[in-house]
């Protein structure tokens, strides 16, 4: 487990020690001619989640090393109550404040009506303000890949999902992977597969929590108790807990956000492949922008498989089949074309006519 490190000090603080070591390339500079100065408030996950704090961390490292800016170290919140004075903290030593998660939604919306010549950028929601740029994911694309893969490989047509905090963003994780596993196998998609809008499916958990490893253990080893053989965690930091369980029972996980078996070598051995969304890149994106005289403030950018803004990693593990990556093939092929909308909510999954993707066309 990653040592958390709650970094909470005070301003006069940021502007002495709180800068990134990263070299200055020039060209990035602040109103007052210095380097440009960003920095990541992350979520209860942790900027060290092997997740999507960790990308959005990871791009703005990439700014320092390539644009010159310089990176503020990172806020952690341990409590929701924390998300406001942390990012009033960042926002009072940073031009760009990043914000990674979407239960920091109604916080960033009050801190940048609060402040309103100061920028920020949110990723995983929307909030409608002036000086904030929004980066969404079409979570539920990549997860429709990672179903159809999953729906081959299973051995015991059982698949399993275990999400972090209930929301929008995770329910396009759980919609989106349903509908891969029925567009291949059709009787593994029962389980995931909910009676109704407002509630889950049999082998789908929610553990409340983006941290908990415990939690997460404990949910992967009832789903594994039930026959499940693969299990696509959405949980953040939290994730951990499931590969832990699947290395323990033998069986397989699959990652999320980023490359989990290239980030958690460890765990290589039981994770088949993650789901990843280029969070890093969005970032970095957005530093470039705001660099250029750019920032898109008060825009909502989406990115999905067709602007390879999301899909599958390159590690792939030895028992992924020739079959299950031409599947996978097929199914990134027609969600490019855009003749396929693959759902986003459970109330969509339930009305979705999965595609046979079984054989190749």
């Amino acid at each position: 487990m990653y040592k958390r490190l709650v970094i909470i000090i005070a301003l006069s603080t940021f502007f002495l020690t709180g800068i990134g070591c990263g070299g200055n390339q020039g060209g990035a500079s602040n109103e007052a001619g210095g380097a440009l100065r960003v920095g990541l408030v992350a979520d209860q996950g942790g900027v060290n989640d092997g997740s999507f704090n960790e990308a959005a961390d990871r791009g703005i490292k990439k700014a320092e090393e390539n644009l010159g800016i310089k990176r503020i170290n990172p806020i952690e919140s341990l409590q929701q109550e924390q998300y406001q004075p942390n990012l009033k903290t960042m926002a009072g030593a940073a031009d760009l404040t990043v914000g990674a998660g979407f239960i920091m939604a109604s916080s960033m919306k009050a801190v940048s009506e609060q402040l309103p010549d100061k920028k920020f950028l949110i990723v995983d929601t929307i909030v409608d303000s002036p000086n904030v740029v929004s980066y969404v994911f079409k979570e539920q694309e990549g997860a429709y890949l990672g179903g159809v893969m999953a729906g081959v490989l299973t051995k015991t047509n059982k698949i399993g999902f275990i999400g972090g905090k209930e929301g929008d963003v995770i329910e396009r994780f759980e919609a989106g992977f349903a509908a891969g596993v029925a567009s291949v196998n059709p009787e593994a998609a029962k389980g995931l597969i909910p009676a109704s809008a407002n509630s889950h499916g049999a082998y789908v958990k929610y553990i409340d929590s983006f941290s908990d490893q415990s939690k997460a253990k404990e949910a992967a080893n009832i789903l594994y108790n039930s026959g499940v053989d693969i299990i696509f965690h959405s949980a953040g930091g939290a994730g951990q807990g499931l590969f832990l369980a699947a290395k323990e029972r033998g069986k397989y996980a699959i990652g999320v956000d980023l490359d989990q078996a290239k980030l958690l070598p460890d765990y290589g051995d039981v994770i088949l492949f993650s789901v990843i969304k280029k969070v890093d890149e969005a970032v970095f994106s957005a530093i470039e922008n705001l660099q250029k005289g750019e920032f898109k403030g008060g825009s909502t950018i989406k990115l999905g498989v067709k602007e390879d803004a999301i899909g599958i990693s390159e590690t792939l593990n030895k028992a992924v089949t020739d079959k299950a990556k031409d599947a996978r093939t097929r199914a990134e092929e027609v969600v490019r074309s855009e003749s396929l909308i693959i759902p986003d909510t459970l109330d969509k999954l339930l009305k979705f006519e999965a595609p046979s993707l079984k054989e190749a066309p």
